[in-house]
């Protein structure tokens, strides 16, 4: 096995991994404030067609990367306002999101199936960019990095930061904290919006770094992973980019035993290994559901009405 083909490995699980560790820490910061959204995939969609049509339109892949948060960010308020302001079941509602995303971006993107757009440039001069052996570290898009920059930001956030810790307070008992005088529903608002930018930046990936172009259902389910991946993480942002990765490393093995031609096993199979890996994450979940459960926010997807 060569270092070169090593090294496009590595490089093939980092941009399969970046999109989901995204999606998956704007998940957690939702989650965290005791908001369950079910809506990422619809969310993604959304932030992927509209980085696509602006990057196109506009000729700047950055601006369809601002473009796809703040999209994803007015479909996460939909949710909001359902869910914090009217009450609404939080899981109903984050289906209907992913619904309405999947639908909105089939008709939005129709206008440009079959066309392509220039993908992000790279950060490093060209000569360590492209180099063969040293492209595992300097080669990566831009989002790569900022994907770990976006790792760690959150888990200082969350654990050494007052503002995140109002945050795992809200989630934890909103009760107590509104007793004390914390906007509950504004940090959840906050939050929420948090989690509807991270889901059109993973979106902004799929259609402007891995394949620069459009088509219906781009992101190929991803979203659902980004959810399982939270839980399987017991809501720890470190353990979300292992686990991120490790989701990268499958869908890579899917991609390599294709790309070699592999036919042991029908393509569908090969196909459907990510989505057997999210199944088998989720079963051991449940098998030690006590200890994830202890691990969970105590208000997760409970609605709040402040009784003053």
């Amino acid at each position: 096995m060569s270092a070169v083909f090593v090294v496009s490995v590595l490089m093939t699980i980092a941009a399969a991994a970046t999109p989901i560790l995204i999606a998956a820490l704007g998940e957690l910061v939702a989650e965290k404030s005791g908001t369950l959204n079910l809506g990422v995939e619809g969310m993604m969609l959304v932030g992927a067609v509209t980085a696509f049509g602006t990057a196109v339109t506009t000729g700047h892949p950055w601006l369809g990367v601002v473009a796809a948060m703040a999209a994803a960010s007015l479909a996460s308020l939909i949710f909001a306002y359902l869910t914090l302001t009217l009450t609404a079941n939080q899981v109903a509602t984050g289906l209907a999101l992913t619904i309405f995303g999947t639908g909105v971006s089939a008709l939005a993107g129709a206008p440009y199936v079959g066309i392509t757009t220039e993908t992000l440039p790279l950060l490093f001069p060209d000569g360590l960019a492209g180099d063969p052996l040293w492209r595992v570290v300097f080669g990566h898009s831009p989002l790569v990095y900022l994907g770990l920059a976006l790792t760690f930001g959150t888990w200082w956030f969350l654990n050494h930061s007052r503002a995140g810790l109002i945050l795992r307070a809200v989630g934890e008992s909103d009760a107590a904290a509104h007793s004390i005088g914390y906007p509950v529903i504004a940090v959840r608002y906050l939050a929420v919006l948090f989690g509807g930018a991270m889901a059109g930046l993973g979106g902004s990936f799929y259609s402007l770094v891995l394949t620069p172009m459009w088509a219906e259902r781009l992101t190929a389910g991803r979203g659902w992973i980004a959810i399982a991946l939270v839980v399987f993480a017991s809501w720890k942002p470190g353990r979300l980019l292992v686990g991120a990765y490790l989701f990268g490393a499958v869908i890579t093995l899917e991609l390599q035993a294709k790309a070699a031609g592999f036919s042991a096993l029908a393509p569908e199979f090969l196909s459907s290994l990510p989505y057997l890996a999210t199944i088998l994450v989720l079963a051991l979940i449940s098998a030690g559901r006590g200890r994830r459960n202890a691990a969970a926010p105590a208000c997760l997807g409970k609605p709040f009405r402040p009784s003053t």
